[in-house]
């Protein structure tokens, strides 16, 4: 059956509307849990109206997608210990992993630092259920939003945080994964003397081949998954392969 070309254009505009929904951001915080107003103590990412994602693993943007927004934001205090939770726009729609990364800014401030260099380390990941190739889940999808302990032991200070969901429906090929990017500013009270690590820099920290990131999720199923990134001192090459949950973890 042919379309008449207003059923064609609305086909159209429906399908683009699916489109944006499937898309996100994570513009709010959620500190002792009150969700904080959007764009506030989040810099507003380039697309905080089109959603679209980064693809570029070695772009810029990759750092806090803010290369046109130029966006800064207001710094909350968040008590070494409690909970911090990154709200989305919506819900993280995509199958796919989770990274937070958090980076201690320099003596003039979250709100004038870059995050230049190899000063970011991991504190947070959600990565897939598997069962040995007969199935695989992800844990993240369809979440609102995340939420993990600030490290105990994590030095007081001004950090940014910066959350990094890998959407992989669309990964099978290079430059077919989407991460879906903000920095939020944190202004981190009681800590401790602690020192994160390991540091990386954003972006250089993966190549687009990671097998976390270059991965084909629906055949065949992977055995396994790895998220990408850095692996903690703490953990020895044993407890890499059996303990995915802490691998590349600093908790403090």
């Amino acid at each position: 059956m042919r379309l008449s070309k207003p059923l064609l254009q609305l086909s159209s505009l429906l399908s683009a509307i699916t489109l944006v929904r499937a898309h996100y951001t994570f513009p709010s915080l959620v500190v002792n849990g009150v969700t904080t107003p959007a764009w506030v103590n989040v810099r507003k990412t380039n697309n905080y109206n089109t959603q679209a994602p980064v693809t570029d693993v070695t772009s810029i943007d990759f750092r806090c997608y803010t290369s046109e927004t130029q966006a800064t934001a207001t710094t909350i205090d968040v008590a070494a210990g409690s909970t911090l939770g990154i709200m989305s726009d919506g819900t993280i729609y995509h199958p796919g992993s989770v990274n937070v990364y958090m980076a201690h800014a320099s003596n003039n401030g979250a709100a004038t630092f870059a995050g230049d260099g190899a000063v970011w380390f991991k504190v947070y990941e959600i990565g897939a259920v598997t069962n040995g190739g007969t199935s695989i889940s992800w844990p993240a999808q369809n979440l609102p939003g995340i939420s993990f302990t600030v490290p105990r032991n994590l030095p007081s200070g001004q950090y940014l945080v910066r959350m990094e969901a890998i959407a992989l429906h669309a990964a099978s090929t290079f430059g077919g994964a989407q991460f879906y990017i903000s920095c939020g500013q944190i202004n981190v009270t009681g800590g401790g003397s602690g020192t994160p690590g390991p540091l990386v820099a954003i972006p250089g920290v993966y190549t687009g081949h990671e097998a976390g990131i270059l991965i084909n999720i629906y055949y065949p199923i992977p055995t396994n998954y790895t998220n990408p990134g850095p692996v903690s001192d703490l953990i020895s090459e044993t407890l890499k392969v059996v303990t995915a949950l802490l691998q590349a973890v600093w908790s403090g």
